[in-house]
């Protein structure tokens, strides 16, 4: 998993319109970052036209393959009119550029503002959406991109953090914990039905969901991969386990108006939730020589950040162990 630095420093006001004209387009100076650490997004200004968003894919993270398969994958939803913020093609169908050494894709400005999943009436609409692009999801599956499994976004991460990342003093703590949750991962997803895994958003917050006019935009498929449906409802649901169960009734009625849902997922919940807290340590502590995230994320590699984790990780090894969550 380690990787070289890479140099995210050279891409300049200037540098970046330079890459947006090379596609035929006029820039009018104005330039605007936006939050986005994995790549780089900017908002570019166009002359007599809408701002468009130009995204710099990290060196190295994707194939050509892998980020194509993404682009055809939002263009297949758009296609079906479904709300996906796909990217900008050229006359030719080309959607991934090149510019000195640096991929880019460009996409049209969407605006609006995260949903309230404490709105039902919300997640019911999410739940329609999310039935409709897991029916296309569902038709082929990806040939390139990866699956969430607990090798990659579990074991993995666990030996990066060992072997270069905690402290000594908490390196005992956090081996015990992880072996212990990812026995239960295992365990959990041994014991369960067959589940299909299908090509899902895969990183479903609300940070990428645009709510604007009573609807949903979905945007930013970079980490789309073959994953069960379940991947793409669960970061929706918080609070107590009877507020949980009421959101996750909103979403799954509007889900099942589309697409059928296997209630056997449910039981991967907590283990994909246990999943993405593993890899989300592992995935600062693999950025860690991008000058950006030790800016943006201070508290990160603190010893008392890792005393902190492994006491939220001792926790989601008891949630692991409850009931669960039923439909209502």
């Amino acid at each position: 998993m380690p990787e070289s630095p890479h140099p995210f420093h050279t891409l300049t006001p200037a540098f970046i319109m330079d890459a947006v004209e090379s596609q035929g387009f006029r820039c009018d100076c104005r330039t605007l970052a936006l939050n986005s650490y994995e790549n780089r997004v900017y908002q570019v200004g166009i002359d007599e036209g809408q701002p468009l968003i130009a995204k710099f894919y990290r060196p190295g993270r994707w194939s050509d393959a892998q980020i194509i398969e993404e682009h055809r994958f939002c263009f297949e939803l758009a296609e079906h009119e479904l709300p996906v913020v796909a990217p900008w093609s050229n006359a030719a169908g080309e959607s991934l550029f090149r510019h000195h050494g640096f991929r880019f894709a460009l996409y049209p400005r969407q605006g609006g503002h995260a949903p309230e999943f404490d709105n039902l009436d919300n997640l019911l609409i999410l739940g329609r959406m999310l039935g409709r692009i897991h029916r296309i999801g569902a038709v082929t599956p990806f040939a390139h991109r990866p699956t969430l499994d607990s090798q990659s976004f579990g074991y993995d991460c666990v030996a990066l953090i060992r072997e270069r990342f905690i402290p000594d003093e908490y390196r005992a703590s956090y081996s015990a914990v992880t072996d212990q949750l990812l026995e239960a991962i295992d365990a959990c997803f041994a014991g369960a039905p067959p589940v299909r895994s299908i090509r899902t958003h895969g990183d479903c917050h609300g940070g990428n969901i645009l709510w604007r006019d009573d609807a949903p935009h979905f945007v930013d498929f970079d980490d789309s991969r073959m994953a069960p449906a379940v991947q793409d409802l669960w970061m929706m649901l918080s609070g107590d386990r009877p507020r949980r169960i009421a959101q996750l009734d909103a979403l799954v009625e509007g889900y099942s108006e589309f697409n059928a849902f296997d209630p056997a997922e449910l039981r991967l919940i907590e283990p994909l939730r246990t999943l993405r807290m593993i890899h989300y340590s592992a995935w600062l502590a693999n950025r860690w020589k991008d000058p950006v995230f030790p800016l943006t994320f201070p508290w990160f590699n603190t010893v008392r950040y890792w005393g902190e984790h492994i006491l939220e990780l001792r926790e989601q090894l008891a949630a692991l162990a409850e009931p669960p969550l039923e439909l209502g």
